[in-house]
């Protein structure tokens, strides 16, 4: 019998770790090749993990609950025979070519019910491809010996390494994270303020100077009633959301711009074709795979809309990635993403849209489908909203929300003169980040995004 090493497989280009939150397989458990053997969360998603190899398990390495670094050894399974390696993860991640990596830049550095139409209310839904973790690089180095009990991940030892920041100045660095841990932005806060002089580099603890053991936290409350007021706590998913719209709001300069659109043509062509759609198909045709395409031939048309922001460098992106905003049945929001969604036609769209919201409705979302989106739709109409001012998605540096469509008067020019007419009417809202994107610019987009939904070919076929 040989030991075969299971590790904290790499699940995305910038996840460093995740948390263990159940095991499949208990010790002495026999598991089969590609077989689920735990469940894990990263800052990203909840995923599954396969086990690579056939065997019994032998020992868990860590507990449900541990924060576990990318590479790190979690279990260990016995096998027949040898084992060739005990990193026998495949080389790439499947979606990977498809993120926007540096070879594939042009610069190489890196959410109503106001008269809403109902069909609006339908559910915006790629072929589910199964997740397969890829190989793990080998976990970074500390900057310097004398680490002690405080966990570091290894990005934070990485930027501390980079920066010259010593394992003392580091440990008196105030952590945000949990249990205090120094976040990636702690650290880069931490080192621009340094840099700008704005703050004396953490003095490092006298060697013989014991440190005084951390606050004990008390243990979360799910509820407590007082006075008639009950106290929730956030569950894991709503906390990271929480956090990520506080740092792009710190990021990102906001700005929105507004249009009308008469939405009339798009509206009377759905209603001619979605039965047989839906009947050739197997699923709706709602309205989101119609943005998404007047969206991303816009991008093509002003592709600086298409970037992100590297410190003081621009990313200008190659692929056009659309990511959807999504509603989890729990209440929680998530964006799965459309890779290269300018390459598809209207009925490949609706199809990709239709499975990725399906796949988030069931908790089944793989982390490459939530990676590498270049520009973002929030269809708050859905719920009845005509505008909103939705929050970038970071590192983007742009996002629409589409309102909800409902009849009202509207003049309209004739060769005859001026008339009123009952048109179906939409506000789109574009925010965009004001460091780079100019109000001309962020202007323009949203207007020719509205011109492509008004001169949509009505005699196009579904």
């Amino acid at each position: 019998m040989a030991e075969f090493q299971l590790v904290m497989p790499k699940m995305g280009e910038s996840v460093i770790e995740a948390t263990i939150l159940t095991w499949h397989k208990k010790p002495g458990d026999t598991v089969h090749e590609n077989e689920i053997i735990l469940e894990v969360a990263t800052d990203k998603v909840d995923s599954e993990v396969p086990s690579p190899v056939a065997g019994t398990v032998k020992k868990h390495l860590h507990n449900e609950g541990d924060v576990v670094a990318v590479g790190q050894p979690i279990a260990i399974i016995e096998v027949e025979g040898e084992v060739a390696s005990a990193l026998a993860y495949p080389d790439e991640h499947p979606a990977d070519d498809q993120e926007g990596q540096p070879g594939r830049q042009e610069i190489q550095e890196e959410e109503p019910k106001q008269q809403a139409l109902p069909e609006q209310e339908e559910s915006q839904e790629a072929t589910s491809v199964p997740f397969v973790p890829p190989s793990p690089p080998a976990p970074a180095p500390p900057p310097s010996p004398g680490q002690g009990a405080r966990f570091y991940s290894p990005l934070v030892l990485n930027i501390a390494r980079t920066e010259n920041i010593s394992m003392a100045e580091l440990d008196g660095i105030p952590g945000s994270g949990a249990d205090n841990r120094v976040t990636k932005e702690d650290i880069l806060s931490y080192v621009d303020k340094k840099k700008k002089g704005a703050l004396s580099p953490v003095k490092p603890a006298a060697a013989d100077t014991p440190q005084p053991a951390p606050a004990s936290q008390p243990g979360p409350q799910t509820t407590y009633a007082s006075g008639g007021n009950e106290i929730i706590e956030m569950d894991r998913m709503r906390k990271l959301i929480a956090k990520n719209m506080v740092d792009s709001r710190r990021i990102s300069a906001h700005v929105s711009s507004f249009v009308e659109v008469d939405m009339t043509t798009i509206v009377k062509w759905r209603e001619k074709h979605k039965e047989a759609f839906k009947k050739r198909e197997g699923f709706n045709l709602t309205f989101m795979p119609i943005f998404a395409e007047a969206i991303a031939k816009a991008i093509k048309d002003f592709p600086m809309i298409n970037i992100s922001v590297d410190g003081d460098k621009i990313i200008k992106k190659k692929d056009i990635n659309i990511g959807i905003a999504t509603a989890l049945p729990s209440g929680n929001l998530i964006v799965p993403v459309v890779k290269n969604a300018d390459r598809m036609n209207l009925t490949g769209l609706a199809a990709a849209i239709n499975a990725l919201a399906g796949k988030a409705r069931n908790n089944q979302l793989s982390p490459g489908d939530i990676e590498g989106g270049t520009y973002t739709i929030s269809n708050i109409g859905t719920f009845g909203n005509i505008l909103g001012t939705p929050i970038i998605p970071q590192p983007q540096v742009a996002i629409m929300a589409v309102g909800a469509i409902i009849k009202k008067p509207v003049v309209l020019e004739t060769p005859d003169g001026d008339v009123i007419a009952i048109r179906h009417m939409m506000y789109l809202s574009h925010t965009y980040d004001h460091r780079v994107v100019d109000g001309a610019l962020g202007g323009m987009f949203v207007k020719r995004v509205a011109e492509y939904l008004e001169g949509f070919d009505s005699e196009r076929e579904a």
